[in-house]
């Protein structure tokens, strides 16, 4: 009982020793982890302690507080520790690689600590990719057609040095879209799609944002699929702006939007019925976009957001002479050349528009 007591205190200690890294999660970040793996001498959370016990060749999970810990096992943990395994394991991670936070999804985190501890891609003695190669890639996606609303699986093509990322079908010769890594962008829409490795596609063509919903079985290949576009990406933005520092151009590579859901809205004149949207906010590029289902190709309109001094503002209220039956918050989205308003369900999402709203016209 001594020795649990004591080794317990010696291990909550090291967990919060300065300098340690051992503060946050060795895999996604997040803090005051309270799981360890003892194999590897990293303490985790309980989200990433969980992908850990399905690798027991390479990791064994205990509790920080629930399991007993020999004093041997506190001296291998002190001897290594969340800083020492980053030195290890992260040593080549290519710039373009997109290394998940605690609120993605359980595939991206999954594949990360995999390509860490299991295949180690990260390793000193591993080669760096060139971002032209790894942004070269093709194979089977499954892609939610556009009309019929079913998955069918389509060839994709992606060559970052000839710029494009292109898919064909069956039943066509040539390819059934060319898509310009200029405006391509990719992000995990688990919930949205309805599938643990949904990734939603988008792009700029003719003037108006495309959506491609696709995912593949295996959450390797729809993983390497998301950082091969990142690398085109890279590749891209390495090219075009050359002086841009690094630090600058990462956050560049792929962007997720920072806030979707349902809001209804009206039209020009404000005297429309109201109608249910989906909305996406896409901060890098200070755009509201809206879409009759969320699961559509084509989106129905944007809206510019810029910042305070040219005009932007949001308010929880209605404009002077807008009337409206419904008993719910509104948010009236002030712009130089008209007022949009939006009924939200409740406060909650009211708060939550306004503030990720407020975001972009502040930034």
């Amino acid at each position: 009982a001594m020795d649990y007591d004591r080794n317990k205190a010696l291990l909550l200690e090291l967990q919060r020793a300065a300098g340690t890294g051992n503060d946050r999660c060795a895999d996604c970040g997040e803090p005051g982890p309270e799981w360890a793996s003892c194999k590897l001498g990293i303490f985790i959370c309980l989200t990433c302690s969980g992908i850990h016990r399905n690798l027991p060749e390479i990791s064994r999970v205990k509790s920080l507080r629930l399991d007993f810990w020999e004093s041997s096992l506190i001296e291998f943990m002190r001897n290594h520790g969340n800083l020492w395994a980053k030195a290890k394991y992260e040593a080549k991670v290519p710039p373009y690689y997109y290394i998940p936070k605690s609120r993605d999804c359980m595939v991206l985190r999954e594949q990360w600590i995999r390509a860490k501890y299991e295949r180690g891609e990260f390793l000193d003695t591993r080669v760096c990719q060139d971002p032209c190669s790894a942004g070269s890639r093709e194979g089977c996606l499954w892609k939610l057609g556009k009309v019929r609303r079913q998955f069918q699986k389509r060839q994709f093509v992606l060559s970052a040095r000839e710029g494009v990322m292109k898919y064909y079908s069956k039943e066509s010769k040539g390819p059934k879209a060319v898509i310009s890594i200029e405006t391509l962008n990719a992000m995990f829409q688990v919930e949205k799609i309805g599938h643990s490795h949904g990734l939603q596609i988008t792009y700029n063509t003719d003037g108006q944002i495309r959506n491609l919903f696709v995912y593949h079985e295996s959450g390797k290949e729809i993983v390497d699929w998301f950082n091969a576009i990142r690398a085109a990406r890279y590749h891209y933005l390495r090219i075009t702006f050359p002086n841009v520092p690094e630090p600058e151009l990462i956050p560049r590579i792929t962007r997720s939007f920072v806030k979707e859901g349902y809001m209804e809205k009206t039209g020009p004149k404000q005297k429309e019925a109201f109608k249910v949207r989906w909305f996406c906010l896409d901060s890098q590029e200070r755009k509201l976009i809206y879409f009759k289902n969320p699961l559509d190709a084509f989106a129905q309109g944007q809206v510019y957001i810029g910042r305070r001094d040219e005009g932007y503002e949001v308010r929880g209220d209605l404009p002077q002479k807008v009337c409206v039956k419904k008993k719910k918050p509104v948010i009236t989205l002030v712009t130089p050349v008209r007022e949009f308003v939006f009924i939200c369900e409740n406060d909650r999402k009211q708060k939550e528009w306004m503030d990720a709203l407020n975001g972009v016209i502040t930034q």
